[in-house]
């Protein structure tokens, strides 16, 4: 499957993205420590905010799996750029909290759905993606 995504250089480090299928549309901006205005997602951002709504979206497949409802779980990401060249991002801390009810027995398999993210699959494996979960 294939899926366009059509994205506009706008000037002083601004860019419109738009999503082919939907039309949604976004905009991404440098960060302020390189040479932006922060006023937007940077395009890093947005590979740590991939990441955060895959897993999302993966529990919410093994929800609809099992008959529950994980309405309301959270991922949080902290993103750490390195400090040397090349830049890149070095590090994602992401920090999960699955609502109440969530029975035990079925949290492996939930963590390991998670793991196998499509998109935290596609980053480079020098990428720490440190996962911390939590369970009401």
């Amino acid at each position: 499957m294939s899926v366009k995504i059509s994205c506009e250089y706008l000037g002083d480090l601004r860019v419109r993205a738009t999503h082919g299928p939907s039309g949604n549309v976004l905009l991404t901006d440098a960060p302020v420590d390189n040479q932006g205005k922060g006023e937007a997602f940077s395009p890093s951002d947005l590979a740590a905010t991939a990441v955060a709504t895959c897993i999302l979206t993966i529990l919410g497949i093994q929800a609809k799996g099992l008959g529950a409802d994980f309405r309301g779980a959270r991922v949080e990401v902290d993103k750490h750029m390195t400090t040397t060249p090349p830049r890149r991002i070095a590090r994602l801390d992401v920090r999960i909290a699955m609502p109440a009810g969530v029975a035990e027995d079925v949290r492996p398999r939930l963590m390991r759905a998670a793991e196998a993210c499509p998109v935290k699959q596609s980053l480079h494996p020098d990428i720490v993606i440190a996962m911390d979960w939590s369970w009401a």
